[in-house]
């Protein structure tokens, strides 16, 4: 089951952005704010505010990770060498479910992970149910044979919506494929600016 309990495109009214890029998003109809205040001139953020809706933004993206898991991933990528907001987004797109969804496998992030959650997705041989999992680029991915039977996953390995970026290399035929490499924030196709810095300097406050 989904973590998401609301409906996800609360997050783009909100943002005032498509932050994954779907045509079905409110924001491209209505770029205001939800509720009867939402066309109010928007007020000033404090530096405050702009950290955590950073925040917000990058993990809602990833099919609103909670807290508690977002706040390890900090401090995994402030252990590593190297710059911590370009380690963190490392370690997200290294996510089982945001492989897959990068594979074009399914058709949102939300997908990915239910796809993940239910079974569908098999990880050098073996099922794995758990979306956090983090894929190694000798990992082998591939989907199950229902999975691949699936309208959900043929419409979206066929949809010209968005491209399969360079750093996964998938093959639609046999519903399989790979990391190549972990990426940096300039690699990942994100439809809408997200702030890395920010965050680090939320949680290093």
């Amino acid at each position: 089951m989904t973590k998401r309990l609301t409906s996800k495109y609360k997050l783009d009214r909100r943002m005032g952005e498509n932050i994954w890029g779907r045509p079905k998003s409110p924001v491209n109809k209505r770029s205001y704010g939800p509720g009867q205040h939402g066309q109010r001139r928007a007020r000033k953020l404090s530096d405050y505010g702009t950290q955590l809706q950073a925040k917000q933004k990058l993990k809602g993206y990833y099919g609103n990770i909670t807290e508690r898991q977002f706040r390890k991933y900090y401090h995994e990528a402030a252990r590593r060498q190297g710059d911590t907001g370009e380690n963190m987004i490392g370690l997200l797109e290294c996510r089982l479910d945001a492989v897959v969804y990068r594979a074009k496998f399914v058709p949102t992030p939300f997908a990915a992970r239910q796809l993940v959650n239910h079974g569908h997705v098999k990880v050098n041989g073996r099922r794995v149910t758990i979306p956090s999992f983090q894929v190694k680029e000798t990992d082998a991915i591939e989907l199950t044979a229902k999975a691949r039977d699936m309208a959900l996953v043929i419409e979206a390995s066929k949809s010209g919506e968005r491209d399969v970026p360079d750093y996964v290399n998938a093959d639609h035929s046999k519903m399989t494929a790979k990391l190549l490499r972990t990426p940096k924030l300039s690699d990942v196709p994100y439809a809408s600016q997200m702030q890395p810095h920010l965050i680090v300097e939320f949680y290093s406050r």
